[in-house]
């Protein structure tokens, strides 16, 4: 499948880590959990070779039968895949660790703050134009420092990261399109799988609308919040995102 992945094997369920479409799997390097773990890269981010006949939801079907049913880890795009691979083959998914995910099919936006819709056109701006390095800026104040936060606000090896990992997909042209005919959000209350639904409470508002919304509409689903972070809570409070993938598997009781 022209696919980087990253598979760490150990006791207990798999557990699946699903990438932002601003970011690759190394973006999950500090809050790898003990126990089985598989992160990769999707189609044209990160080490993984872009492509034009595939959609990212067969590729996830792939691994998961070629490594057997998982917990599905997913922030933001990745989080989207991963409610279109529990509508779409709930004996493959055994768990959804859900970070301010996309979701397929859902209702219009709203809420959405004058500097989240100026960031966001900025990017489109600046990538019409060809300048990629303006452009992983913008996206980094958008989804590393938050909408509502000074740029700047997270620095330091996280920010580097980052850029790196941002640089790569810009450059590809990465898609996130590639679901193929799922709709997700009215097959929500069809999960029958215990689901968590956590947000940074400096991202995005339309994000944290989202996150009620989700976790009133999944059966079962609980809400966490990730204080002091925004989008990619993993790159910088790694530890609450360790935390809480922890302590879900373990409640889960197959450890």
């Amino acid at each position: 499948m022209n696919l980087a992945v990253d598979h760490r094997p150990g006791p207990g369920p798999l557990v699946v880590l699903l990438h932002a479409g601003v970011a690759d799997r190394r973006s999950w390097g500090g809050v790898l959990p003990d126990g089985n773990t598989l992160a990769y890269d999707r189609r044209g981010f990160g080490e993984s070779v872009p492509g034009t006949d595939f959609t990212h939801l067969e590729d996830l079907h792939g691994l998961l039968e070629e490594h057997g049913p998982a917990v599905l880890v997913g922030s933001s795009a990745g989080g989207g895949l991963a409610l279109d691979a529990a509508v779409s083959w709930p004996e493959l998914v055994r768990g959804l660790v859900l970070l301010a995910p996309a979701v397929s099919g859902g209702p219009s936006l709203t809420n959405l703050e004058p500097r989240t819709i100026e960031l966001d056109e900025a990017v489109d701006a600046a990538v019409a134009a060809g300048d990629v390095e303006r452009a992983v800026e913008l996206d980094a104040q958008l989804w590393l420092d938050g909408p509502r936060s000074a740029p700047g606000r997270v620095g330091g090896p996280a920010r580097e990261l980052f850029l790196e990992m941002d640089r790569i997909a810009v450059t590809n042209g990465a898609s996130e399109v590639g679901g193929g005919d799922v709709e997700a959000w009215p097959r929500l209350p069809e999960l029958c799988v215990p689901t968590v639904v956590a947000t940074g409470d400096l991202d995005c508002g339309y994000l944290l609308d989202r996150t009620e919304a989700l976790v009133a509409r999944i059966p079962g689903a609980r809400r966490a919040e990730l204080p002091g972070a925004a989008h990619l809570p993993y790159l910088e409070r790694p530890e609450l995102v360790r935390d809480l993938v922890a302590s879900f598997v373990e409640r889960l009781g197959v450890l």
